[in-house]
């Protein structure tokens, strides 16, 4: 495992790196670069077809001076906006939700718990984030439904990108011990049991082998990814994409927590995580959601109207 990437361009290339690169943070980073991608271009996308209005900002080419002439343009604008609020406020949701999850650790040293650069939750973030990223929309008067939409296919391939850093930090996000009699003959070694030599806790594993669940849920974002990406045009009312995809990241985070390491609570008599918890709720929640947006959009516009479309947002960024 490599909890520096700094660390593989040393073994690798030959050459070390005059400042450490943790991998967490790096492939967060990079999930995080690739959602703003895929937003800015659902954003263009429909505000040209008039899914989604434009923002108001002073125009960039004005040369008077003391005049402010406002322009209308593709809410894109935004996307740098919201992908630090979602980054900032979701890494401060993260952390609390982590430490509400291992109180006992927090009251025995609460220096370690606050300023570790481990220990993320990845609800805590989704459900803060949310929060800020909904406040900061509704301020801008955009469609929250239409928003949303936009979001889902990034959110899942940003969270499965992550995961990635947390399979080569070995930060404990990983499986229960492999059964290897169970081993299919065909399935390689390292996609069925992992030790993590080098593992950011320091933890052995060579004795029992884990399943590298990290892999698993980017494997599973994937296809979610490309399901959600598929379905980006549907004609249901705003947000169901949305509600379809809380539906897939509930049902995937809670089957995977079936074969993870976590810390478990008693609810009504019934062992759970604090994960599968929350999974279950946003399954329910996207259930409701996707009943409530079945119907047809009102004013969805048809494929032969989306030269219209785009006519009318060029029209409305030089507005």
């Amino acid at each position: 495992m490599y909890p520096r990437l700094s660390d593989l361009f040393t073994d690798f290339l030959g050459f070390s790196l005059p400042f450490p690169i943790n991998s967490f943070g790096f492939m967060v980073a990079m999930g995080a670069m690739v959602a703003a991608w895929l937003l800015q271009k659902e954003f263009d996308r429909m505000y040209q077809i008039g899914q989604l209005d434009g923002v108001r900002m002073p125009d960039p080419d004005q040369k008077e001076k003391g005049r402010k002439r406002m322009v209308t343009v593709s809410p894109s604008f935004l996307v740098g906006t919201i992908t630090m609020l979602g980054v900032g406020i979701g890494f401060l949701g993260a952390r609390l939700f982590h430490i509400l999850e291992n109180l006992d650790q927090f009251f025995r040293s609460p220096a370690d718990m606050i300023f570790t650069t481990g220990g993320f939750t990845f609800y805590g973030g989704l459900i803060l984030g949310s929060v800020a990223i909904v406040r900061f929309v509704r301020k801008k008067g955009l469609d929250l439904g239409s928003v949303a939409d936009a979001m889902a296919p990034g959110l899942i391939i940003a969270y499965g990108i992550g995961r990635i850093g947390c399979h080569l930090a070995g930060d404990g996000d990983w499986g229960i011990a492999a059964d290897m009699a169970a081993k299919p003959d065909w399935l390689p070694m390292w996609l069925w049991a992992e030790t993590y030599p080098n593992n950011i806790l320091g933890i052995d594993l060579s004795m029992a082998p884990v399943y590298p669940t990290p892999l698993y849920e980017f494997l599973m974002s994937g296809v979610i990814f490309a399901i959600l990406w598929s379905f980006r045009k549907h004609a249901h009312r705003t947000g169901w994409l949305f509600w379809v995809y809380l539906v897939f990241n509930g049902a995937e985070r809670y089957f995977i927590e079936k074969i993870r390491v976590n810390n478990t609570m008693e609810l009504l008599g019934v062992t759970i995580t604090q994960a599968e918890l929350i999974a279950l709720i946003l399954i329910l929640v996207g259930v409701v959601g996707v009943v409530r947006t079945w119907s047809a959009r009102e004013s969805s516009p048809s494929s032969t109207d989306e030269g219209t479309g785009q006519a009318g947002g060029a029209a409305r960024a030089g507005q």
